[in-house]
């Protein structure tokens, strides 16, 4: 093959570019910035709005046409068909009396907040535990799953996944259970792998009781973890406010009780009960609480934290 004479700058950067190749001094976009970018859009979805599409989706879809009756969140930024945020997806959920959900695994890492409705549980790796309004509980990446009505109520919650992270980095995998359900399951009162609302309002109360009162408190939940996923249950006092805060972490806050708002990088959004509140990272924001309010933030600053990208601006 003859080389092309290179006997100019743009004969140059042809020879260079017909080899897949880039010069450093000669890009079209950007390798490096001075500080993240703000891309994803700050957003709330309003269970007042979705509930209605979900019981409407539950007489018109079948479990057997598709098995997760939900309603994904993806983030209005252009160009977004997916993600809420960044790394973080989050989607409405409603399983009526008597439907199952067949057992499935995924790499993805899940977890449930439960709005309303009793009657419902989880098994995870064959242990069956009840998932009752304002519990949260874990579906570790690689651990078969199921869901099951055996109620008289529908059941409301909300999933959260790092699907987007796992999207990004490719390790995708996903197999359905070969016979349908877990053939042996037990069933439990308790597991490491429930958190719940009583146990979570106790150790709000217990830190409240440090803190004194009139303060926003938070608690991290555990000790069982995601790697990839960190959960805190903060409550805001009525007329209270979270200090304002910017970080390279993507959050997601489920309201779990109360109505207030976030001020979000020149943005105002209300929540109140059963509402999604997307805090893409890098954006400057707090909470504010017109009524006393529990939030549930699910981030994916473990994942920050152990690559050592985490910053934090406090205001």
């Amino acid at each position: 093959m003859t080389a092309r004479p290179m006997d100019s700058l743009n004969a140059l950067y042809q020879a260079f570019t017909d080899l897949n190749m880039e010069g450093g001094w000669h890009r079209r976009f950007p390798a490096l910035w001075r500080e993240q970018k703000r891309n994803f859009l700050p957003h709330v979805w309003h269970y007042a709005d979705v509930k209605p599409i979900l019981d409407r989706a539950g007489e018109l879809v079948d479990t057997e046409f598709a098995e997760r009756r939900n309603l994904t969140m993806f983030n209005p930024v252009e160009g977004n068909i997916y993600p809420t945020v960044r790394t973080l997806v989050a989607a409405y959920q409603m399983v009526r009396p008597g439907e199952v959900a067949r057992a499935h695994r995924h790499t993805p890492n899940a977890l449930r907040l439960i709005l309303e409705g009793r009657g419902t549980s989880t098994i995870v790796n064959g242990k069956q535990v009840e998932m009752r309004p304002g519990d949260v509980l874990l579906t570790p990446n690689w651990a078969w799953h199921s869901h099951a009505n055996e109620g008289d109520e529908d059941c409301y919650w909300m999933d959260f996944l790092d699907v987007p992270l796992v999207h990004l980095l490719e390790p995708m995998f996903y197999e359905p259970h070969r016979q349908g359900l877990e053939p042996e399951v037990e069933r439990l009162e308790q597991a490491p792998i429930a958190f719940r609302w009583e146990d979570t309002l106790a150790a709000l109360d217990a830190a409240q009781a440090r803190a004194g009162a009139g303060q926003v408190v938070s608690v991290e939940l555990g000790p069982e973890k995601l790697d990839t996923i960190g959960l805190h249950m903060l409550r805001i006092p009525a007329g209270g406010a979270t200090a304002p805060l910017r970080t390279t972490a993507n959050n997601i806050y489920a309201v779990v009780k109360g109505s207030g708002v976030t001020e979000i990088d020149g943005e105002t959004l209300d929540w109140a009960f059963g509402d999604t509140i997307a805090v893409p990272a890098w954006r400057p924001f707090l909470h504010r609480a017109a009524e006393e309010a529990v939030l549930l933030r699910v981030t994916d600053e473990p994942v920050f934290a152990k690559l050592g990208w985490l910053r934090e601006e406090h205001s």
